[in-house]
Order: C-alpha cells, then structure tokens, then sequence
C-alpha cells in the first residue's frame, strides 16, 4: 500500500522505516474502517477487501443494510436476508457473534421495520435466538392477537426476561427515593417522642437556643408521620397504548408493579386507547400486564380520564400520571376541562409525553401547550428520572422537567 504524501513506488527513508511501517498499519486501519462502514460495492473508494471475520460481519451488515458488501451482488443494495426462517436465524446468531449487545438491538429493531420480519417473531425458534431488549418487547405484544399457542410461551420467556431486568436496574432506586418522599411529606407538627425527626427540629428551633444553659428550646417539633403502616398516597398511572408508545407501556408496567409493592402507595394502573382497560388487578405480576395491553388502534384520552377522575377518593392525596403523545381523537374541550378539575380539586397532575430512553418523541405540541397553561407541563422523562419526578409529585414541590 502506497504511504499517503509519498510517491508511486518510493521507499521509505533510510533513518525512518520504523515510522513508514507504523503509518502503513495506520492507514491500512484507517481504509478498513472507511469499507467497514461504506460498504464496498463501486463506489467505496478504498480498494480494500474484507477477509476473514471481517469479511464475515460486513456479510451480516450487507444482509441487512445492503450496499454490496461482500455477501451481495455487487452494487445490489437490497437486504438479503428473505424470508426464510432458518436463514433470518442464522443471522441473527452471527451478529450476536460479531457485534455487541447495544448493537445487536439496534440490528434487530432495523431488521424488524426494514425488512418486515414481524412475522417471524411468531416461531419460537425465532424468540429463542434474538436478544431481548425493551423494544423488542413492544413488537411482541403489537403481534400478540396473532400469536399461535407454539409460541406464547417462549414469548412470555423473552418478555419477563426483559422485565426482570428492567426491575432489578429500577426497583431499588424507586423505593428509596419514593419512601423519603413519602416519609416527608408525612411530617407532623405534634409528634410522639420516638417519631420526632430531631435534626429538623432542632435547626427550625436554633432561633431559641439559650447559651447560658447551652440548649435549644423547642418550641415547635417536628415529626415523621407513619407512612409505612397505611396508604398515604394514591398514585393512578394512565397509559396510552397506541402503537408509537410501546417503550413507554413497557416501562410504566414494570414502574406500576414497583408502585404497587409499597403499601404506603395505592396504585392503579389504566391503559386505553378508543377504550379504556383497568389492570389494577394484575400488578403483582407486570408480565401479565404487559399482555394485558393491545398496542396500536386510535386514542380518547379524554375517556381514559374520565374513568381516572371517577375513581379519585381522596384529591389531595392523589397524583395522576398520564403517559401519552397527546394525539387526542376524542372531545379536546373537555380533556383539558377535566384536567382543570383534577387539579382545582388539589390533584398532582403529572404528563409523561414519553417514559423511555428513546429522545426526543413526536407529540401534539397544541395540547401540551394548553396543558402547560393549567399547570401541568408535558415532558419527556427517562426511566431513570421517573423517581424523581415522582417523589416531587408526592411532595407537592415543581417537577424536575428536563
């Protein structure tokens, strides 16, 4: 290979071969990476050709993405994966071999939408050598209805595999920071002796210290209620289950059951779309959930709130989480009216337009607007601030908007 900057043919220095032969290793890795990604065909300009487990992963890339690499017809940019069961398999077990996790689910999400291979997903076979991951999860459950009995199994396997771990990453940072929430906002003024949260009263109280007697009188004390032995809060997580909030109804499942576990907090879990389906009842177990749900169809968010407002016993003490894009197809007036009278009755209000690590998301930037305008600003939250934005609900304190 020709050293850039030096002639056809030209050797290299007499005193500087060491330095010729580190820049012909740098710049051959350089012409490999350049192939890797343009993906050989003519028009690729490097003139180099993949060999080995190079050859073999720029294979598994052309399946997909096309553009004549060397598996491909040269110059074909159509993806070559078909629809054959056993070849999609074959694949999908390569580039679990040549790539990393976080990349393995990007390929398979793109196989997915651009290669229609939803399909396939109804094979077991199929379920058992893909890598499950949360969007995943959300193309199962959109295949649900169709899914034939040889599969529901395996299906329920990947998706309370993804549950499961989503749980352990998520559960224990949510019961901490919502039980401080709750602890704090339990405070009482006229606690018993062993519920007086000492640190807080004294500097509330270090206007009275007395230096001659080196002591603080207390004169208002301060205490923590006792959250733990009974419902102090009453959390209803409203989910809107159209096809473009998967991630999200994946998430606000698995967030519901860790709600659900802390018996200080009464949590009831709705998801809707054209209709409106309560799982309270079924969130011991956010797998159950998660088939419970029917992703894709129209909206009526103003429904699902009105069920929510009809099951509101205790205004002030309860906060009510809608999670949707706000693509509203039933009355707009009387969302946002019934919102106003959620909050005007002393209800925390919180919109999520997104709970998900996915960016930015597409939503209906005039009701957002207008919800803001109540006093309800609409957001997209991660699954990590999600804690966060609810301890501030329970306390009553502004939200972290991002």
């Amino acid at each position: 290979m020709r050293v850039a900057g030096a002639p056809a043919g030209a050797g290299p220095e007499p005193d500087g071969g060491g330095r010729a032969d580190t820049a012909d290793r740098a710049g051959g890795e350089r012409l490999r990476r350049w192939r890797m990604v343009l993906g050989g065909g003519e028009a690729d300009g490097t003139g180099w050709a993949p060999s080995g487990r190079d050859a073999a992963m720029d294979g598994a890339l052309a399946a997909l993405y096309g553009g004549g690499g060397s598996g491909s017809r040269k110059g074909a940019r159509s993806a070559g994966l078909g629809g054959s069961a056993p070849q999609v398999a074959r694949w999908l077990g390569d580039i679990r071999t040549y790539f990393p996790s976080s990349v393995v689910q990007v390929m398979q999400r793109d196989a997915i939408e651009r290669l229609g291979l939803s399909t396939l997903l109804l094979e077991p076979e199929m379920l058992e050598a893909v890598e499950p991951d949360v969007h995943l999860v959300g193309t199962l459950l959109s295949l649900n209805k169709a899914m034939p009995d040889t599969t529901k199994e395996t299906a329920r396997a990947v998706v309370r595999k993804v549950v499961e771990q989503l749980e352990k990453k998520l559960a224990a940072r949510t019961r901490a920071t919502l039980t401080g929430a709750l602890d704090r906002s339990a405070r009482i003024s006229r606690p018993r002796h062993h519920d007086i949260d000492w640190d807080r009263t004294i500097r509330a109280n270090l206007k009275n210290y007395l230096p001659e007697y080196r002591t603080v009188v207390p004169e208002r004390l301060i205490g923590y209620g006792r959250a733990a032995q009974s419902v102090k809060k009453e959390v209803i997580l409203c989910i809107d289950q159209s096809g473009s909030m998967a991630a999200s109804v994946v998430y606000a499942s698995v967030f519901g059951a860790v709600l659900a576990s802390m018996r200080s907090i009464a949590t009831r879990l709705v998801v809707f779309d054209t209709a409106v389906v309560d799982l309270t009842d079924q969130l011991d177990d956010p797998v159950d959930v998660l088939f419970g749900t029917q992703l894709g169809g129209g909206t009526d968010i103003n429904r699902a709130l009105a069920y929510c407002q009809s099951k509101i016993t205790r205004p002030a003490d309860t906060v009510v989480v809608l999670i949707s894009d706000l693509y509203e197809g039933g009355i707009r007036n009387e969302m946002l009216k019934r919102v106003a009278a959620m909050k005007a009755a002393g209800v925390e209000f919180v919109t999520l337009l997104a709970l998900s690590d996915e960016g930015a998301p597409a939503y209906d930037h005039e009701h957002a607007a207008a919800l803001a305008a109540l006093g309800a600003p609409a957001f997209a939250c991660t699954p990590d601030l999600f804690p966060e934005v609810m301890a501030a609900a329970l306390e009553k304190r502004p939200l972290p908007v991002p």
